[in-house]
């Protein structure tokens, strides 16, 4: 992996989430969790190149993340599509999602990257906020996707470095 610059990811960032997925890493090799998003966005916010993502409450991966001052988001080709899905649906409070996903953790910064990412960004937290439903203007928004009640948080962090495999 070398490293480039947040401005040189090529690739559609849209697409990178919403349609290849990412797996959002935190923690340490003390105690680490990844999951699988598909929800999130790369951009500028406070002159500063972002990442931002979304967790729900229930997620065990929200414990690291909110305990961590680091965050990255790993992006695979589509052979591991079947090891996001695990990270996706199974807990790692239920099984070792290294182990389960063929997955292989990489501890820089204080956080965790996945080895098999095509592309990683490395995120310092820089903002946290839960979702209230006062705040969503367009009111089906929470009766399609919150029928629980079980607002995410959102994260935004700053992309301190973009590693790509070549």
């Amino acid at each position: 992996m070398r490293e480039i610059s947040p401005r040189e990811i090529d690739k559609n960032a849209i697409k990178l989430i919403s349609e290849d997925w990412a797996l959002l890493t935190a923690g340490s090799a003390d105690g680490w969790n990844t999951m699988t998003v598909s929800w999130g966005g790369i951009g500028e916010l406070w002159g500063k190149d972002v990442a931002f993502v979304f967790v729900r409450p229930q997620r065990y991966t929200k414990e690291f993340i909110d305990n961590s001052e680091y965050f990255t988001l790993s992006f695979f080709d589509d052979s591991y599509k079947g090891a996001l899905r695990v990270c996706g649906a199974k807990s790692g409070r239920d099984i070792d999602k290294s182990k389960e996903a063929g997955i292989t953790p990489v501890f820089e910064n204080g956080t965790a990257y996945l080895e098999q990412a095509n592309l990683v960004l490395l995120c310092k937290k820089l903002y946290s906020q839960d979702m209230t439903p006062d705040c969503f203007l367009d009111k089906s928004i929470i009766t399609d996707n919150y029928k629980a009640n079980d607002f995410h948080t959102t994260y935004v962090g700053e992309i301190i470095k973009v590693l790509k495999k070549d």
